[in-house]
């Protein structure tokens, strides 16, 4: 009964510290990953102290929250914006931060009742939603634009006609969108690891979901960790310091996790109409960039770019045959290598989707007069980046199917935990 109980029955008021513990870690982990990518990619110098405000804004959208865009020129003139990316560096670090402060205080248990793990998910949950409304309450401000000439400034202020631009976090919606965000986050943190306690009734995962669920977040944080290498090289052999600098606080997942969906099979469909200020990489913006239409980006449209990108492949092949051995290893001894293979296919078809859903863009910007043209070159412009699902989903299956198997009967030689040696003395 003592391991039941475990640091729960150390009293009430540690509980919540452990609670407040690991939320304050994630949101700062968050907001310092934010500041450093956002003071690469030159937000620092925004004009009227709008820093803190941006990082904010970063932050919440990193943390499933929702920032509008909002625009206004006045009686005669009309500015429109939109922008719907997740920086997934952000997202990345403060959900690796707040699932190991949340089970360090359970890494030595190996059951505890359902009662307990609620209780700590909801106090977890509720320290989320205090910080994540205090900085969606900071994460507003607006900017006034130029045109790009100063007679027409003047004409425009006369006129009333001076266009600004800005953001605002949409409280409820962030806070139902962050509630959720940080509750999926829990739920996979208990899936995925084995230092999670479960409850009885949940001891079942152990074996059936924990081993594929293992294996895909270890797929996705060797791409992570491939891109860092990456970007690291690219600082050193190509400069731009800040350029990289800004796609690896704030971006590289997105970017890296794309190129395990392209190259299993997967394409995302997308334009580039002018520069907007998001840091793509020149190669998927050579693909990208188009006045008219929509671009397909996968093997065949970044290989007529670059022929290196069908490295693509043999890297996936790699990092996804390892992510099956270890799923393989992971399950009971005598599972067969067709369930192992179907398993694996499951979660990497609905890893795909998530990579899918969460690296899509949508960035526009726009400024017109009388509801009649943009004005200004550099005042309008539109990346859009849509993944094609069902496209992914497919790719994610088959593969799934093939590292799968092959995963299975690799592991047919290696011991299982929990299994006796083949030839162990009797007891």
């Amino acid at each position: 009964m003592s391991q039941l109980r475990g640091p729960a029955s150390s009293g009430p008021l540690r509980v919540w510290w452990e609670a407040l513990a690991a939320a304050a870690a994630g949101v700062v982990t968050m907001y310092v990953v934010a500041s450093l990518g956002l003071w690469a990619a030159g937000a620092g110098d925004l004009p009227g102290g709008a820093f803190p405000h941006v990082v904010a804004a970063t932050v919440v959208a990193a943390a499933g929250g929702s920032v509008e865009l909002t625009g206004d020129a006045g009686v005669i003139a009309q500015a429109d914006a939109a922008l719907d990316a997740v920086p997934l560096s952000v997202t990345l670090a403060g959900a690796l931060v707040t699932a190991a402060v949340f089970l360090r205080p359970l890494r030595h248990r190996a059951v505890a009742t359902g009662h307990e793990l609620l209780a700590r998910v909801a106090r977890t949950a509720a320290f989320w939603l205090l910080f994540l409304l205090v900085l969606a309450l900071v994460a507003r401000h607006s900017f006034t634009i130029s045109v790009g000439n100063d007679l027409a400034d003047e004409i425009g202020a006369e006129l009333g006609a001076t266009p600004t631009v800005g953001f605002r976090a949409d409280v409820p919606a962030t806070l139902g969108f962050g509630l959720l965000w940080v509750l999926a986050l829990l739920a996979l943190t208990f899936l995925v690891s084995r230092r999670a306690p479960l409850s009885s009734p949940l001891l079942h995962l152990q074996n059936s979901v924990r081993p594929p669920a293992f294996a895909m977040l270890l797929v996705l944080l060797a791409y992570a960790a491939i891109g860092l290498i990456t970007g690291v090289i690219v600082l050193i052999v190509k400069g731009h310091p800040a350029e990289t600098l800004a796609v690896l606080f704030l971006g590289l997942p997105n970017l890296a996790w794309m190129a395990l969906g392209i190259g299993t099979g997967g394409a995302w469909t997308g334009h580039v109409d002018k520069a907007i200020g998001l840091p793509v990489p020149q190669l998927l913006d050579d693909v990208l960039r188009t006045r008219h239409g929509a671009r397909t980006v996968d093997l065949a449209s970044l290989g007529e770019h670059d022929g290196r990108v069908w490295l693509l492949v043999a890297v996936a092949a790699v990092v996804l045959l390892g992510a099956a051995f270890a799923a393989a290893v992971r399950s009971p001894a005598g599972t067969p290598a067709w369930r192992q293979a179907v398993e694996l296919a499951v979660a990497l078809a609905v890893t795909l989707l998530l990579v899918g859903l969460i690296t899509r863009i949508l960035a526009h910007y726009g400024l017109s007069l009388i509801g009649v043209g943009d004005l200004g070159g550099n005042l309008g412009g539109e990346v859009t980046l849509q993944p094609q699902l069902l496209r992914l989903v497919a790719a994610g299956a088959a593969w799934g199917l093939v590292t799968g198997y092959i995963g299975g009967l690799l592991a047919r030689r290696v011991r299982h935990p929990g299994e006796a040696p083949e030839h162990a003395p009797p007891a």
